[in-house]
């Protein structure tokens, strides 16, 4: 964090020197760059503020609906990005736009493929957000973390700038992105931190906490596992992810299958120390985040939950969300850009996509965190009256469906024919 800071203060400092003492080129592509690069990225971080409340609101008054509006919205509204881009017809924007538009199409591949899931997902999300009205100010750490989003981004910008007046530019403006996206999943686990601390009390003890006095202790006593899973859990469930999607690649060929499989095996247990389940437990009861993720995948083992919380999608709707405010976020900025200084228009785009994205997170961490107490508190003790049957009915249904599924013929034969 001192890093992050540090890095970003220094080069507010080398733009102003740039500003007021170099050279007349330099000031004017410094002058440039802020005149056609700061109004947008300041309305891209209000308009995705924006979208961000809308979007938890709606899934607070509405959650079966928005389950399925934003799996295809964000089909939509991205593909429309893509191709809005691709129109402006320059090498650039064509690049981005191609991407949006097979990101697109991976997208609605997906919501046809998590469909039977939709039913499961959307009653715990009805259920595990009930206990938030009993919290009034239970919002209020997502408005300052929000604010304090909306003023890192202010400083950040002015940073990029100082990076054009500094050595090894690409390498700078690298750093800065990464150290843009880690701060911002540190504020949603901040945010995650203090909603799922005053969430779990109320499931496990019946207690009614401080949202206050949770949030300050996410800001001191629980930042370090903040810092650290927003390091590594982003970065493991993607490599997650990418090892699921390797065995599916099974077929018959006997090498992809090994490694596909060894690949999954090795994510797995990389998986158990390391996840964003253990943010509950972190926040219910003071652990590190390793001995949390390690505790909560065996309480979820021991229950026989795990193919349940890996059906879960509510991690995947949220992040689907955030491509919705990047999306429009990049409709806007994209439109306006092309009007002004059409040069910038993809550097912009991407930039707006990722501010859209970030910011949304940062809302959407209540609903995810009020999802992720269900499932730990539930493991933890499941008899409690404040949870339903629906865990327990859908894990009938898993296990009734195993009785019954048949052993396809290309199985058999193929370990036949190795044996």
């Amino acid at each position: 964090m001192v890093v992050a800071v540090g890095l970003v203060s220094f080069l507010i400092f080398k733009g102003i020197q740039g500003l007021t003492e170099a050279s007349d080129s330099v000031k004017r592509k410094e002058r440039r760059i802020l005149k056609f690069y700061l109004p947008q990225v300041e309305t891209a971080s209000l308009l995705s503020i924006t979208l961000a409340f809308v979007w938890q609101k709606a899934f607070r008054k509405w959650p079966k609906f928005m389950v399925q509006f934003i799996l295809w919205s964000s089909f939509l509204l991205s593909l429309s990005a893509g191709i809005l881009l691709i129109c402006f017809q320059r090498a650039t924007t064509d690049g981005v736009g191609v991407c949006l538009i097979a990101f697109a199409i991976g997208n609605g591949l997906y919501a046809c493929w998590v469909t039977p899931r939709i039913g499961f997902c959307s009653k715990i999300l009805i259920k595990s957000l009930e206990p938030v009205p009993k919290f009034r100010d239970l919002n209020q750490p997502t408005y300052c973390m929000l604010g304090v989003g909306f003023l890192w981004m202010s400083l950040w910008i002015l940073a990029v700038i100082g990076a054009m007046n500094f050595y090894f530019t690409p390498l700078i403006i690298i750093a800065l992105v990464l150290s843009l996206a880690w701060t911002a999943e540190v504020m949603r686990n901040i945010v995650n931190l203090t909603v799922s601390r005053v969430i779990s009390l109320y499931y496990l003890r019946g207690m009614q906490s401080s949202s206050q006095f949770c949030f300050q202790r996410a800001l001191t006593r629980n930042l370090g596992s903040a810092c650290l899973g927003s390091l590594f859990v982003p970065a493991i469930e993607a490599l997650r992810i990418v090892a699921r999607g390797l065995n599916l690649l099974e077929g018959e060929d006997e090498f992809m299958f090994s490694c596909a499989h060894c690949c999954l095996g090795i994510m797995q247990s990389i998986f158990r120390y390391g996840n964003g389940w253990a943010f509950v437990q972190i926040a219910a009861y003071g652990k590190g985040f390793v001995q949390a993720s390690q505790d909560t995948w065996q309480l979820f083992e021991r229950r026989g939950m795990e193919s349940i919380v890996d059906l879960d999608i509510t991690s995947s709707i949220c992040f689907l969300t955030g491509v919705c405010s990047g999306s429009i976020c990049v409709i806007v900025v994209a439109a306006w850009t092309a009007k002004v200084h059409q040069t910038f228009t993809a550097t912009l785009s991407l930039l707006s996509f990722f501010i859209g994205y970030l910011m949304t997170r940062i809302a959407m961490a209540l609903p995810h965190a009020c999802v992720s107490c269900y499932y730990v508190c539930y493991a933890e003790n499941p008899d409690t009256r404040l949870f339903d049957h629906t865990i327990k009915e859908q894990q009938n249904k898993m296990n009734s469906d195993r009785e019954v599924v048949v052993p396809t013929p290309g199985v058999p034969r193929r370990f036949s024919t190795n044996s």
